[in-house]
């Protein structure tokens, strides 16, 4: 079995997945809180046979925190923890950017659908909402804008007279009261920011894609935009059982 995980700035999301793929477990918990007490009972309470794991593999944005879970598994387990971008990626995709600077979770999803043929926008809505261009076998580059949680959260919080919300489809355009005018806002801003972006990314390279979007807030968005696009919650994952075969 292996240890496969997804460290982002707001959630650690890890998964025991099998030598045939499939997938048994998957965790969640904040990252910026994690410390050994939290691992012990997570994985005590999950039932994870350490003594059955045979590799260990994080994508990770938050050096802290992947510190604090590999040298938690390294007693335990006895085995290396990796992170993406340690391994010769260079194997697998051609990257045509800064390689210090793009996040191992950004470089993990192109990897899980580069198929060779064609051409792919990665929308996911993280703490960041970022958007990624994978044309062919090579990792074009992205856009990085504001999440779309911690721009609400944001705004309620210097905001006086604005509460906190949950963000939900809404229909009408124009709001009859703060909270409805809030949805609305976020809501057709963010469609119309998606549309927008799209569009300048098919219009510089002079390419058609396909678009598949993941992460928190992407159920609300995928019938809502313009845009045709695909909806993959296990994205980074199925990038991460791909690049655990570098590992010998």
């Amino acid at each position: 079995m292996y240890i496969l995980g997804d460290i982002g700035n707001t959630e650690t999301k890890l998964c025991i997945v099998s030598k045939n793929n499939k997938i048994s477990k998957k965790i969640t918990f904040l990252s910026k809180s994690v410390n050994n007490r939290q691992l012990n009972i997570l994985f005590k309470k999950n039932k994870i046979q350490l003594n059955k794991i045979e590799k260990i593999l994080f994508c990770s944005v938050v050096p802290k925190t992947f510190s604090i879970i590999n040298k938690f598994l390294s007693k335990k387990v006895k085995l290396k923890c990796y992170e993406v971008k340690k391994l010769n990626l260079k194997s697998l995709i051609k990257i045509k950017v800064d390689y210090k600077q793009v996040g191992s979770d950004r470089i993990t999803n192109a990897i899980s659908l580069m198929n060779n043929k064609n051409n792919f926008i990665i929308l996911d809505f993280g703490t960041a909402t970022t958007f990624d261009v994978l044309i062919r076998n090579t990792y074009f580059g992205g856009i990085i804008a504001p999440g779309v949680r911690l721009s609400l959260n944001t705004l309620s919080d210097k905001a006086t007279l604005i509460p906190k919300i949950d963000l939900k489809k809404i229909n009408k355009v124009i709001g009859k009261n703060t909270i409805s005018a809030v949805r609305s806002g976020f809501f057709w801003g963010y469609a119309g920011l998606i549309d927008n972006i799209i569009n300048l990314i098919k219009k510089e390279t002079g390419k058609s894609f396909k678009v598949i979007i993941t992460g928190g807030f992407s159920h609300l968005f995928k019938n809502s935009i313009k845009t045709k696009a695909s909806h993959n919650q296990d994205i980074t994952i199925k990038g991460l059982i791909k690049i655990s075969k570098l590992i010998k």
